[in-house]
């Protein structure tokens, strides 16, 4: 049985920051490491981090899909928790 959405936890990631010697703050994502980016602030460096993550996702989506293009395979939502 699938569980209730609303009751789901959130899914985390480890972001790897250091402050540049010009003040920015330089992040990476420890489980995705091509998902790298920087900003002014805190803040800023987390809505990147997220976008960026964001696109690196997408991009693998339409790889795998070009990957299985044309061949009858089966497609499920899969949750985690």
């Amino acid at each position: 049985m699938f569980r209730n959405i609303a009751n789901m936890k959130t899914i985390s990631f480890t972001a790897i920051i250091e402050k540049s010697l010009d003040g920015w703050y330089v992040g990476q994502i420890e489980e995705y490491p091509e998902v790298i980016s920087q900003g002014k602030t805190m803040e800023e460096l987390n809505e990147n981090l997220v976008d960026a993550l964001n696109l690196v996702m997408k991009t693998h989506k339409e790889t795998t899909q070009g990957l299985y293009q044309g061949r009858e395979t089966i497609r499920r939502k899969i949750l985690f928790a």
